[in-house]
């Protein structure tokens, strides 16, 4: 296949790294049918009009920005690395969640970004470390590297390291510390800015956002007397209303509502203390709202 002459959607996400088994897991629950399989470089969706590239997730930006792909999953971190300022960010992914820090040696005292003046700094992210510094108004030595960068503070060849931190384990397991954060990023879904209003990246993003959603929200159903039914809506708004039905017992109903995961066993705990019964959570596996 000739991917620069299909008429395809050409949607690059990770080849590999962190992101690249979330994003996948991702698109089937959204119901693109593809196969990532070993060293290929590509695989034609069998039921959308689209054909998905692996790509480093680093590259995903650029190549988006100039239009060599329509749509593309990265992070945000990368975005701003790669000074991508021209792509449209369609959708905040809610995984891959990470702080860019500048992290030091634990013994380190000075908590004033003002010590690093003139200090070696070793970061896989140069732009976004030499523009922080900048704007602080302090002087460094930026040393641009790929890989680990914490070796270069135990060979004492770097003051301090610029990188994502997701746990902290890394730096613990080195001895370092986060000294100061320089910014929050995730996983975007991003579009060149001529393909974003296009319907089929309109449909695609509608799809994945489904299925984001409904990794947030269980699905819960319960009876409740007629006298009751008031302050079990206040319980249970909804995402807009909650359904509700009349049962065959007279003055009783049936609720049928949207609650957040996180919410569930406090809602139930609440519906129970007014006199809810038969109450049951249901995973939702997509939706539309």
């Amino acid at each position: 296949m000739n991917l620069s002459e299909t008429s395809r959607i050409k949607f690059a996400i990770p080849s590999k790294g962190r992101l690249m088994e979330p994003t996948i897991e991702l698109l089937k629950k959204a119901g693109f049918k593809f196969r990532a399989q070993g060293r290929n470089l590509y695989a034609t969706c069998t039921n959308y009009d689209i054909v998905f590239i692996f790509i480093r997730a680093d590259d995903i930006p650029v190549l988006v920005q100039t239009g060599v792909v329509d749509l593309g999953i990265t992070g945000s971190d990368l975005i701003a690395e790669r000074r991508a300022t021209d792509v449209a960010q369609l959708l905040s992914l809610g995984y891959g969640q990470c702080r860019l820090c500048v992290a030091i040696k634990d013994e380190w005292k000075d908590s004033s970004l003002e010590s690093l003046k003139g200090m070696n700094i070793a970061t896989s992210f140069p732009v976004m470390t030499h523009d922080y510094f900048k704007r602080s108004g302090v002087d460094v030595h930026c040393i641009e590297m790929n890989g680990s960068v914490e070796i270069m503070i135990a060979l004492n060849l770097a003051h301090a390291i610029v990188d994502i931190v997701e746990t902290g384990d890394s730096l613990r397991d080195n001895n370092l510390k986060v000294f100061s954060e320089i910014g929050s990023y995730e996983t975007t879904l991003i579009s060149s800015k001529k393909m974003e209003n296009d319907e089929r990246v309109i449909r695609i993003r509608r799809r994945i956002e489904g299925v984001l959603v409904a990794n947030q929200y269980s699905m819960l159903e319960y009876n409740i007397h007629e006298k009751m039914l008031k302050e079990a809506e206040k319980i249970t708004p909804g995402f807009e209303s909650p359904t509700i039905s009349k049962l065959d017992l007279k003055e009783w109903f049936s609720i049928k509502v949207m609650v957040k995961k996180s919410e569930v066993v406090q809602v139930m705990d609440r519906l129970e203390t007014i006199g809810a019964n038969a109450i049951i959570e249901t995973e939702i596996v997509n939706c539309r709202l």
